[in-house]
């Protein structure tokens, strides 16, 4: 318990850095006054969660690897693994946003964004897409410097590009009277700093990446790909469910979808420890795979899951009791204010049963049965979302389709539970045959 608190602690501290400017981001632009703007981000920001899926995908993939080598006692491997998932995570990032920038508007009409802020939001992601293949490098980085134990550098890349986006945020949007274009420059003024701190983390003080080589990064394609598009579609599968439900929102208007689109950011900095204990319980399990000791295996899975489910219901009761000032500080009025109010206090007990299919996601990504995390994702994306929002949402309105969420998550959770601790249990069982 002692290594997952540490490991989530440090690995929190830059997570929660990011969601809090993202929250400022947001802040500032909610204070601009009018709630298309706000709505606009909201929209360009679900857009933005699939390239960022894809590369929290490869970064998972990356720290797999790395840290069975480093707990086998393979440096060498670990450094050749190294350079090759940060060639594949440029190639592929890059290649995913040249496909998405020509079609953001689309995509966006897609999403419902229509009239002004489909065009504040469609100019938003001109910005911000392109450098989404820096953010995808940072992430490699960082999980890198996870896989070897150091928490606290792989917090410092976060952290850094967080410092800088809060102080010029509202030297941008408002100094320079840049408005949302001023928040998307700073997005990507943020990205670049993460590379840097990221590289002098992991080249210069651990000396953990070699040199790139394209006939090692072909080698190497068919690991790091087992790992990464499994670990890939289980990540998509959260922007397709928050995209089809951002649809169903969108059609009772922008003050509802301003609404989604500041809880989307206030959920993140609310919650986002279990955002870093998924992460960070991904190279602990990792390393006692590769010396096979499955019993702190399976220990640690049962310690991340008490650890979220104390952590979700203290933070929920203080969201509850903040609401009004949640309400009060984005200057949210109407049905945008009675919206965010009800998913302060009723939105702890869908992060209960995310925190645990985040939890038996990491367990099954790096115990070598990643499609039983695509299955689960996609399971919650699809039969756990699509019917359950738009049934409540046609019978309760957007109350209903949030409690549409909940329920189908809890189906979910329950179920991810239950095959972490079989498949913990098969392993174990192996092992001692072997």
């Amino acid at each position: 318990m002692r290594h997952v608190i540490v490991m989530t602690a440090a690995s929190s501290v830059g997570l929660l850095a990011i969601f809090a400017v993202d929250l400022l981001s947001l802040l500032w632009v909610s204070r601009l006054g009018d709630p298309k703007l706000t709505a606009a981000v909201g929209f360009a920001t679900q857009v933005l969660f699939f390239s960022v899926s894809i590369s929290i995908g490869l970064s998972i993939a990356i720290g797999a690897l790395v840290s069975r080598a480093l707990g086998a006692g393979d440096r060498a491997g670990a450094r050749r693994l190294a350079a090759s998932g940060l060639v594949h995570v440029v190639l592929i990032a890059a290649a995913a946003s040249c496909a998405a920038w020509p079609l953001r508007r689309e995509i966006l009409t897609l999403f419902g964004a229509r009239d002004m802020t489909l065009d504040v939001a469609s100019a938003y992601l001109a910005i911000t897409l392109p450098p989404t293949v820096l953010l995808g490098l940072g992430m490699a980085l960082g999980s890198i410097l996870r896989a070897a134990g150091d928490a606290r550098r792989a917090m410092y890349v976060t952290l850094a590009g967080a410092i800088v986006t809060a102080i010029l945020d509202p030297v941008f949007i408002f100094g320079l009277g840049l408005g949302v274009t001023g928040a998307a420059i700073v997005t990507v003024i943020s990205r670049f700093i993460f590379v840097a701190v990221g590289l002098n983390g992991a080249v210069r003080k651990h000396d953990l990446v070699a040199k790139p080589s394209w006939k090692a990064a072909r080698l190497d394609l068919a690991p790091m790909m087992a790992i990464a598009v499994p670990a890939v579609l289980t990540n998509l599968a959260t922007p397709v469910a928050n995209a089809y439900t951002m649809r169903i929102f969108s059609r009772f208007g922008e003050a509802v979808v301003a609404a989604f689109a500041i809880v989307d950011r206030l959920n993140p900095m609310a919650f986002g420890v279990l955002f870093a204990l998924s992460a960070a319980v991904g190279p602990i399990m990792g390393q006692n795979l590769g010396a096979k000791l499955m019993a702190r295996v399976r220990q640690v899975l049962t310690d991340c899951f008490t650890f979220a489910a104390i952590y979700v219901l203290v933070v929920s009761v203080f969201l509850r009791l903040a609401a009004p000032f949640i309400v009060e500080l984005f200057h949210a009025q109407g049905e945008t204010a009675r919206l965010v109010t009800f998913v302060c206090a009723y939105g702890g007990v869908l992060w209960f049963f995310l925190g645990a299919i985040f939890v038996a996601n990491a367990a099954f990504n790096n115990l070598g049965f990643p499609l039983v995390s695509t299955l689960f994702n996609w399971g919650r994306a699809t039969l756990g979302t699509l019917p359950f929002v738009t049934l409540g949402a046609a019978r309760f309105g957007p109350e209903g389709g949030y409690l549409g969420l909940i329920i189908g998550s809890a189906l979910f959770g329950i179920l991810a539970v239950i095959a972490a601790y079989m498949i913990t249990g098969r392993l174990a069982k192996r092992r001692k045959v072997l």
